[in-house]
């Protein structure tokens, strides 16, 4: 338990231990994904999927945890994967080099206790979405913009697919702070549903501004 020493006692010892039996599914190994899988290795979660089908480039450099020199060209999954292995070897990362869509995503995230939306488009979290509440999986979304960034949980009973429908915004850049401002608070979120704990980013949707340094919370009727 040294390892994980210094997350007590914000976390027990007893949540630990239930923390290294849990199955948590990230999609997306990018911008978000990168950082959020980090997080949770380092916080001890035992078995993480990390899926994403697409591979490193010259623009992922200026955010992206896993994008070095070295991993361009390289796929985003096997990367994680192996960034984890020297991170936190008691970590066991499923490496998985696919694109998420309406024929996989069934199959992927079965087996898991919550689903990590990292995506970079509302096509592919609609069809995630779609798939944990038929798993009754938790999921936690997170999306970022520039200066601003968005979190939002839900349950199995909960529906919110109108805020990824539509035309998406225009451009606004990615910057690496919104990109691990955002992915910490997905991560925390990750970890209070797994622990049962109170204060969930749920019935709300959670708005961050990092120029304006102002949070804002919009109630969300699920009816």
């Amino acid at each position: 338990m040294s390892r994980y020493e210094r997350n007590s006692p914000a976390i027990s010892p007893e949540e630990q231990k239930s923390l290294a039996g849990k199955h948590v599914f990230v999609a997306g190994c990018g911008g978000l994904g990168g950082y959020i899988i980090e997080f949770l290795s380092r916080i001890g979660i035992g078995f993480i999927s990390a899926a994403d089908g697409d591979v490193f480039t010259l623009s992922n450099l200026n955010r992206q945890l896993l994008s070095t020199e070295l991993t361009l060209g390289r796929m985003k999954a096997e990367c994680a994967k192996e960034r984890i292995s020297i991170v936190n070897p008691n970590v066991s990362v499923n490496a998985v080099c696919e694109y998420i869509d309406e024929e996989n995503a069934d199959a992927l995230i079965s087996g898991h206790d919550i689903v990590v939306d990292a995506l970079d488009n509302g096509k592919t979290r609609l069809i995630l979405a779609a798939a944990a509440r038929k798993a009754g999986i938790p999921f936690v979304s997170g999306a970022i913009g520039g200066w601003h960034g968005r979190v939002i949980v839900l349950y199995p009973e909960d529906n919110v697919d109108f805020l990824w429908m539509g035309e998406p915004p225009p451009p606004a850049g990615n910057l690496c702070c919104t990109a691990a401002h955002v992915a910490s608070i997905q991560s925390a979120e990750v970890v209070k549903v797994l622990l049962g704990r109170p204060g969930v980013v749920c019935g709300k949707l959670l708005e961050i501004d990092l120029l304006n340094a102002t949070w804002d919370e919009i109630p969300l009727d699920f009816s």
